[in-house]
């Protein structure tokens, strides 16, 4: 059983690979069942049928035999669809997991950039690194309201929003996300880890807020004190475990 002192026993992460990304800090189904509860709101709706990731690295002590169907059953309530996992450690476990028909995924594209950036810094000092090393960011402009349904995503950069979001859509970037409408739908920054990234909305009123990975949710509404104001999201650093600050802001 995990610490209870210590990060949440599951988290979702958006990635650019298309997928959420899901940290299990515990295996079994029961237990996951609960967390999931309290996290999501016991909503069997709150995902959208993404394609999901199952991430064993951070993982204690992983079971001898784990109870795939369970598992995957769990997810697939919550609109999750397990297409593969990470960091099992043999292959009994590897092969138990292909025969669930989930692919193994421990290659990852964050590989091949890591080479590249140790291949940059060996490079003589004259030598510049190769064009496909530098990856220039821009900032995806979006002039109209993003309705229910709708997903968004910033690769690499910020995203900015013009005409507010719906109920029911999300928005992602691997910067920051600055919300000029309402924000009502779900809206996670930071995606791809980096946890100096902000949202600021001039109308706030999400259904989740993420920024590299670590979410809030408001089930039960966003309090009156921040809900339709101008607000700025960030991420609290702790020492034990990262929190959601929500700052009101004076824009007039």
């Amino acid at each position: 059983m995990p610490n209870p002192a210590t990060a949440r026993s599951i988290e979702f992460h958006n990635t650019s690979l298309g997928a959420i990304v899901i940290s299990l800090n515990r295996a079994d189904p029961a237990g996951l069942a609960d967390d999931m509860h309290k996290m999501l709101g016991g909503r069997p709706d709150y995902f959208n049928h993404e394609p999901a990731i199952l991430d064993f690295s951070a993982l204690p002590g992983l079971p001898e035999n784990i109870d795939w169907s369970g598992l995957l059953s769990l997810l697939r309530r919550y609109r999750l669809q397990p297409v593969g996992v990470r960091a099992l450690p043999d292959e009994p476990r590897l092969a138990a997991a292909r025969r669930q028909g989930l692919a193994v995924l421990d290659d990852t594209p964050r590989e091949p950039e890591k080479r590249h950036r140790q291949a940059a810094k060996s490079a003589p000092p004259d030598e510049e690194p190769p064009s496909s090393f530098v990856p220039t960011a821009s900032t995806l402009f979006v002039d109209r309201p993003v309705r229910s349904g709708q997903q968004i995503y910033a690769q690499g950069g910020d995203l900015v929003l013009l005409a507010g979001i719906s109920p029911g859509s999300e928005v992602i970037a691997d910067g920051n996300i600055h919300c000029f409408g309402p924000l009502a739908g779900r809206a996670l920054a930071g995606a791809n880890g980096d946890a100096g990234a902000r949202i600021i909305a001039t109308c706030f009123g999400p259904e989740l807020v993420a920024v590299a990975g670590v979410y809030r949710t408001f089930e039960r509404g966003v309090p009156g004190a921040i809900a339709g104001h101008a607000v700025m999201v960030r991420l609290k650093p702790s020492a034990r475990n990262q929190s959601i600050i929500i700052e009101p802001l004076q824009i007039d």
